[in-house]
């Protein structure tokens, strides 16, 4: 059978099976980004972001290479996905209109995709600034449309997805749990003699073990002086004494993840390595105590900025002293839909949830990271993941 014969059966015998959400829930989810696209005078969106139409439908899959969109408009859905992908698509959605495209075929996206545009209004809004809107698909629709205008809404779905809700926050809880479990079984298993990868292995088959699906990003494990070098990853490096190990793993629980990071010792830390930790502690319990709903992230930065002043002349830091997590895919758990740094006046609300990445770099010799998962609560931070917060 071709794959629309494929999707048909499939609609009959699995539609929905795996959709992780009751449909009351996407409802609202829809609710209010209608309302946001009837306020900006939009009669459409299109998004690409594959964790936009997991947002929005459940869609969910491993391969976010290829081109899939989702057409909002009023009262319709549309999801266009590859032929390789309309088995996920009937599995994972409820979606009433799903039409597929060969894989090998991605120009045969247009026709389609500008059908269901038209007769929506004159303005489409789209996500300028992710890399999954291809430019030879918004150059083909613009050519189909010439009396539509696309507009820039990168910023419509962020200020819903920001805030978390209740389902939300359960599987974020669960995800915490399993980082945690990760976190433990590496740590506990560090020696001097074993390699970067014999952690990171360890760490894998706990979070696989204890229900992970396939994570946004694969466990991160760096020793010694290549922990001071940030985004480097396992390598097969040997472990020596008084090396630092430094950990950062995320559990998928229905793609939502909570992060952790931990840093540990083989051997004795120096007392250098302890007045960095406790510094790294200074930090995070300073951000949540400025996470309190009405302060803005960058009074939240500020605060943490005063604290690491004492540090700040030796220890590289990137600036952000947090980032919203929530439902991704690879290459990244990062949702992008705020930051706790300097200059961003958004408030912080109750139900937004944040990774507190505190690791501070001494160049050429170690760094020492430190993190939780933190929702916003009615007085300030509180951790979803239960970092013990030990060198040892």
């Amino acid at each position: 059978m071709d794959f629309n014969a494929y999707q048909q059966t499939l609609a009959t015998e699995l539609r929905g099976r795996e959709c992780p959400f009751p449909e009351a829930e996407y409802q609202q989810r829809l609710k209010h980004l209608r309302a946001r696209m009837h306020a900006d005078g939009l009669g459409a969106v299109l998004l690409t972001d594959p964790s936009d139409l997991f947002y929005l439908t459940g869609y969910s899959t491993f391969e976010v290479s290829v081109h899939v969109a989702l057409v909002v408009t009023a009262d319709t859905l549309t999801l266009q996905v590859p032929s390789i992908e309309t088995g996920p698509a009937m599995v994972t959605t409820r979606v009433d209109h799903v039409i597929g495209y060969r894989w090998e075929g991605v120009g045969d996206v247009l026709d389609p995709l500008a059908h269901a545009l038209i007769g929506h209004g004159r303005k489409v809004g789209v996500d300028y600034w992710h890399g999954s809107l291809r430019q030879g698909v918004l150059e083909g629709l613009k050519q189909r449309l010439p009396d539509t205008q696309f507009v820039d809404a990168s910023g419509l779905l962020k200020s819903i997805r920001i805030v978390k809700s209740a389902a939300e926050i359960d599987c974020l809880r669960h995800s915490a749990r399993i980082t945690g479990q990760g976190i433990e079984a590496a740590a506990a298993a560090i020696r001097p003699g074993m390699t970067d990868n014999d952690i990171a292995a360890i760490g894998a088959e706990s979070l696989l073990a204890g229900g992970s699906e396939f994570m946004s990003m694969q466990p991160i494990v760096t020793v010694g002086l290549r922990s001071s070098v940030i985004h480097t990853n396992h390598k097969r490096c040997r472990i020596e004494d008084g090396d630092t190990v430094f950990l950062e793993f995320g559990a998928a629980w229905q793609r939502y993840t909570a992060p952790m990071m931990r840093t540990l010792v083989a051997g004795q830390p120096s007392a250098r390595m302890r007045a960095v930790f406790d510094g790294c502690r200074r930090v995070v319990d300073t951000l949540q105590a400025s996470m309190v709903p009405g302060q803005t992230f960058d009074s939240a930065a500020r605060a943490a900025e005063q604290v690491m002043a004492p540090l700040a002349s030796e220890v590289f830091f990137s600036g952000v002293f947090g980032y919203t997590v929530g439902a991704q895919f690879p290459p990244s758990w990062v949702e992008g839909s705020g930051f706790i740094a300097r200059g961003e006046s958004t408030v912080f609300q109750p139900g937004m949830v944040f990774h507190l990445p505190i690791c501070l770099r001494i160049p050429g010799q170690w760094g020492m990271g430190c993190s939780d998962t933190v929702m916003v609560g009615e007085h300030g931070g509180e951790p979803l993941t239960a970092n013990p917060w030990r060198l040892d």
